[in-house]
């Protein structure tokens, strides 16, 4: 009796967090749509219409994305938490070149948020799925998953080339870096994986979920809002004549938003409405952004730093953002 009073009561605090998790989100959504609404007003009693203009940005680049990346964060946890890993090994032929389109496309039925995709490659890993396999499904899971795709048709009205556009680059790079790695990738560079080491520290179960989504939105969530205010600075401050510049060579804007993408540090969920506030760019710049975002940035290569080693984050990521910035420039050449 005692044994299942406990359990009720553990039931009902792993319910209340998830509650309290969901309704934080919506609040902060509130806040933030609010915040849109009022934003401006004060800002032209208070200060200059740049000032205005800079919150107009930042507010609709946030107010766009806070829902989208909320339900990215959800069906990433969901996906942590209750789906087992011995599902990848059964879908997954044992030719490990033949296991990485498998697992790219797997990214569009099973997404994920980047934040979460290199433990759950990790993991991969050390149940005996190939590598090269793994790898393929880190890259492409956060970037052509139904949640992103779908951010991408709205940020992107009456566009629809360029979420197909961004489908096909995005899968494009991330089963050439699965072959890559077949072709040339070393063991000793993934140091951390231990074959049959046992299974990963991980919750699952509701409190996986619980903790997998809290942990993922308040953590993207910021780097949404810095990503929105560096967007709104950006288009606010950097004078139109540098700008011409770089607009004015398809290569070099190309380039520059592939870097910005590395900086700034945007979740895939919420990146296409930051691409889309970059006007003064052209299409294939914009779609470069886009790939090169979820695949590499600032956090996932300390991300995978911490948990496969600095020589593999070093080395992995920089060939993942040369190839990702030739499949934009091809898929945006042909679709765009």
């Amino acid at each position: 009796m005692e044994n299942g009073r406990n359990v009720a009561d553990g039931v009902r605090v792993e319910a209340r967090a998830l509650v309290y998790a969901v309704v934080g989100g919506v609040a902060l959504l509130a806040v933030v749509t609010v915040g849109s609404v009022l934003g401006p007003m004060v800002v032209l009693d208070l200060a200059t219409p740049a000032m205005a203009a800079w919150w107009t940005v930042f507010t609709a680049v946030a107010v766009q994305g806070i829902p989208f990346l909320l339900l990215g964060t959800v069906v990433s946890a969901a996906i942590g938490a209750f789906v087992p890993e011995r599902v990848f090994r059964r879908v997954l032929p044992k030719n490990p070149a033949l296991a990485v389109p498998v697992a790219g496309a797997a990214g569009v039925v099973l997404p994920g948020c980047e934040c979460a995709s290199v433990p759950v490659a990790d993991s991969l890993m050390r149940r005996g799925v190939a590598p090269a396999a793994a790898l393929a499904f880190l890259l492409s899971a956060p970037a052509i998953n139904p949640v992103v795709l779908v951010a991408t048709s709205i940020a992107f009205p009456g566009d629809p080339a360029m979420v197909g556009a961004r489908l096909v680059a995005s899968l494009a790079t991330a089963v050439a870096m699965g072959w890559l790695w077949v072709r040339f990738g070393r063991e000793e560079w993934l140091p951390s994986v231990r074959r049959g080491g046992g299974p990963a520290a991980t919750a699952h179960g509701w409190r996986g979920f619980r903790d997998g989504l809290q942990h993922d939105f308040l953590h993207a969530g910021g780097f949404l809002v810095l990503g929105a205010a560096a967007a709104a600075t950006f288009n606010i401050l950097v004078p139109r004549s540098l700008l011409d510049v770089f607009t004015g060579s398809p290569w070099l804007s190309v380039l520059l938003l592939a870097v910005l993408a590395v900086v700034l540090c945007v979740c895939s969920e919420a990146d296409a409405f930051v691409a889309a506030s970059l006007t003064g760019f052209s299409p294939t710049a914009r779609l470069a952004f886009m790939v090169v975002g979820p695949m590499v940035d600032l956090k996932l290569v300390a991300l995978q730093a911490g948990t496969f080693g600095r020589a593999f984050a070093v080395r992995f990521s920089s060939v993942t953002w040369v190839v990702a910035v030739v499949s934009s420039v091809l898929v945006g050449g042909w679709l765009l």
